[in-house]
């Protein structure tokens, strides 16, 4: 293993909701996808021969928020691999290191919530979800002070 140095994917990823001084752009390089994921059916199947599994996890794939950036990037074939892996490894005989490069895609492709964040993709509120929720969901008005927010007993009551 390499000593020292930065890596790739060292370090923390991106937080949209990071506070930072003199970066203005920061936000604008983030991506929204879409909450309800890419519309029609999948694209065309790039690889040799497909079974019924890679068909299943291919349709359930192209449906997801992610599959809108992937269509826009082109990345078919990147994707239809992870599809081939992802097969191969829910098999009882398959091997750790099949495993390893499973949980690769998952990052690479921002099926994972760390993928996410490193190719700086988000996804949109869903806009019926937003619309049903009861305002008992929204987070209480904050105290005054630090003070305050420490305080067990609330003033004027106790001693």
């Amino acid at each position: 293993m390499p000593k020292g140095g930065a890596r790739a994917v060292s370090g923390p990823p991106p937080d949209p909701n990071a506070l930072r001084r003199n970066r203005p752009s920061d936000k604008a390089g983030w991506t929204t996808l879409p909450a309800e994921g890419r519309a029609g059916g999948p694209p065309a199947w790039p690889l040799a021969a497909m079974s019924d599994r890679e068909f299943e996890l291919w349709r359930d794939l192209w449906a997801k928020p992610q599959a809108v950036a992937w269509e826009a990037l082109d990345q078919g074939y990147e994707v239809a691999l992870f599809v081939r892996t992802l097969a191969q490894a829910e098999q009882p005989d398959a091997k750790v290191d099949l495993q390893r490069v499973v949980r690769a895609y998952l990052d690479s492709l921002g099926l994972s919530v760390q993928g996410m964040l490193r190719n700086r993709w988000k996804v949109a509120p869903a806009t019926e979800a937003a619309e049903q929720a009861p305002a008992a969901d929204q987070p209480a008005a904050r105290r005054a002070s630090a003070r305050d927010r420490l305080r067990i007993v609330p003033r004027g009551e106790g001693t």
